[in-house]
């Protein structure tokens, strides 16, 4: 498979923060469940990511968590403190993070100069070694040290909340 050019900047800017990833190729997936028949021989925490906005659309959040939970978005948006929470379109996820659905990653946040998507990571998270996301491609999965993980968030700069989900 070919390198995609949303993919090698994922992986030029983790080359410039001394971050290392393992890249795995597999088919396009669209869904967690696509997905998993692909993570069976790839070590870590798999990762889920949800683009939400708040019922007014005037702030967006990529909620990040491990693929096997549920996540309970009418309790997020209290503990928020939003009115109500949706998913993002399209339209929106192109705008904010530069990518296609499908394909919803926190390395989209490297397409979001203005910081106007916050942050959400399942606090469960900080115990995991290893996180694997897509490169912004559905494509393929890159697996990294979770504090090489939290190293690429402070690098980003948007608003980071760390929460039980």
């Amino acid at each position: 498979m070919r390198i995609q050019p949303n993919e090698q900047e994922v992986y030029k800017v983790l080359n410039n923060l001394g971050i290392s990833w393992v890249r795995h190729e597999h088919p396009p997936v669209f869904s967690v469940a696509q997905a998993e028949k692909y993570w069976e021989s790839i070590d870590g925490v798999h990762c889920k990511n949800l683009f939400l906005r708040n019922k007014k659309g005037n702030r967006h959040y990529l909620v990040v968590l491990e693929h096997l939970k549920k996540a309970d978005i009418k309790k997020l948006a209290r503990q928020l403190r939003e009115d109500r929470l949706s998913f993002a379109s399209a339209e929106r996820l192109k705008r904010y993070l530069g990518l296609e659905a499908g394909s919803v990653s926190p390395f989209g946040l490297v397409h979001d100069g203005k910081k106007d998507v916050h942050v959400v990571v399942d606090e469960d998270l900080r115990k995991a070694d290893v996180v694997n996301f897509h490169p912004n491609v559905n494509t393929s999965t890159i697996g990294i040290k979770y504090s090489d993980f939290k190293k690429f968030l402070d690098w980003c700069g948007n608003t980071i909340c760390y929460i039980r989900l």
